[in-house]
């Protein structure tokens, strides 16, 4: 079976089309990816309040340079057996965590799982990316709406 792409081997990128992935698909991506890593963390993810629980996620996506096909490489290259990547992408989640947890270790398993799950779902290499903790919400301030805790 062949395809159109077989057919027409000399059309450019850019005319026969392209698979892109929105700033919005991949932030979105990213939020799951984040709350599901913070949520293996049962002694922080008690105390922060169910509506604060979704990190926020800002990102910019830049599209793959486009690949030479002549330059690619042969068919046992190892250039080859690495999948496409459709995108760079950076970006900053912040989060909010319950207190007293091990923030760093939250942080990196939010960061390491975003990044392995862009690749994996959406083609994406991160170039950079930055968590950052918003708020931290103690067991002791959480029934006191505006006192300061000592």
């Amino acid at each position: 079976m062949t395809s159109d792409v077989d057919r027409r081997p000399g059309i450019p990128r850019g005319e026969r089309g392209a698979t892109t992935v929105s700033d919005r698909v991949v932030a979105k991506i990213a939020s799951h990816v984040a709350r599901e890593a913070l949520s293996r963390f049962t002694e922080s993810a008690g105390h922060v309040p169910p509506g604060r629980r979704t990190p926020r996620v800002t990102t910019s996506v830049r599209r793959a340079p486009e690949r030479n096909e002549n330059a690619a490489g042969r068919d046992g290259d190892p250039a080859n057996s690495r999948p496409a990547v459709l995108g760079e992408v950076r970006m900053h989640i912040a989060v909010e965590l319950g207190y007293p947890s091990d923030i760093g270790a939250q942080c990196a398993a939010v960061r390491r799982e975003v990044i392995e799950r862009l690749r994996t779902w959406a083609g994406m290499d991160v170039s950079e990316l930055a968590v950052s903790v918003e708020r931290l919400h103690s067991v002791h301030s959480r029934h006191t709406d505006r006192e300061r805790v000592r």
